[in-house]
């Protein structure tokens, strides 16, 4: 379990800050440079900062509790309707996905390869 938690934790963290770097930054075709609406740019500063975290395992709990919730936000927000009921409809597969992984890294921790544990066991020594 600890490599697919770790190879999980690492992917999931590299995508999500892609998304973020697509806000912020402009990578891969996205909004480039410019002023972003307050709601965009919390996001990219989240998805960015955040897959950064998660991608280290720094703090991961409580920073996959906060994105596991903004994605469920954005599925809600930017892919649901009443038209558009199921993710397969509306486009929102990726939202549903990160937030169920992070609300598993939340629960689980981040696993014996992170900066989290690294820290848990320099406090015991």
């Amino acid at each position: 379990m600890n490599i697919t938690m770790f190879l999980l934790r690492v992917v999931s963290g590299l995508l999500f800050m892609q998304h973020g770097g697509t806000k912020l930054f402009g990578w891969f075709g996205g909004i480039p440079g410019g002023e972003l609406p307050t709601l965009m740019l919390v996001a990219g500063i989240l998805e960015f900062f955040g897959g950064l975290a998660i991608l280290f395992g720094f703090l991961t709990r409580p920073i996959a509790f906060i994105l596991s919730g903004e994605m469920a936000v954005a599925y809600f927000q930017a892919h649901y309707s009443i038209e558009a009921v199921w993710p397969i409809e509306n486009g929102g597969e990726p939202a549903v996905l990160f937030s169920f992984i992070f609300l598993f890294f939340a629960a689980h921790g981040a696993g014996m390869w992170s900066i989290d544990a690294w820290l848990k066991s320099r406090r015991r020594a």
